[in-house]
């Protein structure tokens, strides 16, 4: 399988509508996008997934760029997020990890000592994962300027509870005790493992990327006393290296709502937000000098279409057509995700957001 790319993106994406909201402009209309939207719950996906594994679509370009565009050609979706895994760094600087079906990585020498941390070298991207940034200009290459191109990597805190439990976790026990029992040790590691974020996320950003995202995908593990001793610094390096670069960062993690007072002086420009509070009382938090992506529960695409339409309105009602939302769902999509729901979510929250606006233009030029 190979895919054409032959359209001239004039301008790059950071004028689409995703990249306006994200630094904070009026825009027409909310744009979204869907976490894991490349694969899962498309079957054209399901049937690439039945000849080559995840890491061998990663690294062939043509495959990977054309797995990426899939869902936009189903649906008008606001921006194309790299078909990738946060692990795919580590396999490239020699890591044995395995992408397991159903389960996620699976690390075959789990690293929980000075010699396993110290064998964690630094990620060079034109020679470790030149098939990466040779994806992301395609994408830049093939999509219309008002669809961005969104690049992405794992926070160090998610890395590392990989590489010290060797696979996901419930308790994270061992990266605990890591952290409580040789903190040292333990910032070493972070600190390797940011080094390697950073590279990757720039990388992205100079091959064409519009915006990253930062997965922090088990971060809520952690109380607020812990994020800002052991993960915080390395969090606020990451977005400092990379804010020179000059594009949207998004901050995502799940069960975050103890550590927002912290993340929202992080550096990020968008703090993604899990379902689990409500979007306007989030945002207060947070403070409107930054952008919310999220935040339906995913599991409401599971139901008929009035109940979804229900949700997602009272997402965007919570907005209040504030500069600066992103809609997206709470977490990624789950492989049983119903695809018509998908598709019809994207169109509601489009018709919707982009009626909102209008009747809040109307009410202000009728009031005296």
């Amino acid at each position: 399988m190979t895919a054409r790319f032959v359209a001239k993106r004039s301008s790059g994406g950071a004028e689409s509508v995703f990249c306006r909201a994200a630094r904070r402009e009026r825009v027409e209309r909310t744009p979204v996008w869907f976490m894991r939207q490349a694969g899962r719950v498309l079957p054209e996906y399901r049937a690439v997934r039945e000849r080559f594994s995840l890491v061998e679509i990663c690294r062939r370009p043509d495959l990977c760029a054309e797995v990426t565009l899939q869902p936009l050609r189903r649906m008008p979706l606001d921006a194309a997020v790299l078909f990738s895994d946060i692990v795919l760094p580590l396999i490239a600087i020699g890591v044995d990890v395995e992408i397991v079906d159903g389960v996620g990585p699976v690390v075959r020498d789990a690293v929980r000592d000075a010699a396993g941390v110290r064998r964690l070298r630094a990620v060079e991207p034109n020679e470790d994962l030149p098939y990466l940034t040779e994806t992301i200009r395609l994408l830049a290459r093939e999509l219309h300027p008002q669809r961005a191109v969104l690049g992405f990597a794992g926070a160090p805190f998610t890395l590392a509870s990989y590489l010290i439990e060797g696979r996901a976790s419930r308790h994270f026990l061992r990266t605990k005790q890591m952290l409580y029992a040789n903190p040292a040790l333990w910032h070493e590691l972070m600190s390797r493992l940011t080094s390697i974020t950073v590279a990757t996320l720039r990388a992205q950003v100079r091959a064409g990327a519009d915006a990253v995202q930062l997965f922090d995908s088990w971060v809520g593990a952690l109380g607020p006393a812990d994020y800002a001793e052991f993960v915080q610094p390395h969090v606020r390096r990451i977005f400092a290296e990379l804010a020179p670069e000059g594009v949207p960062m998004v901050h995502f993690g799940v069960h975050t709502a103890g550590l927002l007072d912290l993340m929202k002086d992080d550096g990020a420009t968008i703090i993604g937000l899990d379902w689990h509070l409500l979007l306007d009382e989030a945002w207060e938090r947070i403070g409107h000098d930054l952008g919310v992506q999220g935040n339906l529960d995913p599991a409401a695409l599971f139901g008929p279409p009035n109940a979804l339409e229900r949700r997602a309105a009272d997402v965007l009602a919570r907005a209040a057509n504030r500069p600066g939302h992103i809609f997206n769902l709470g977490h990624g999509l789950h492989p049983e995700t119903p695809l018509a729901n998908v598709m019809h979510l994207v169109d509601f929250v489009h018709n919707e957001s982009t009626r909102l606006r209008s009747a809040a233009a109307t009410a202000a030029f009728a009031s005296p």
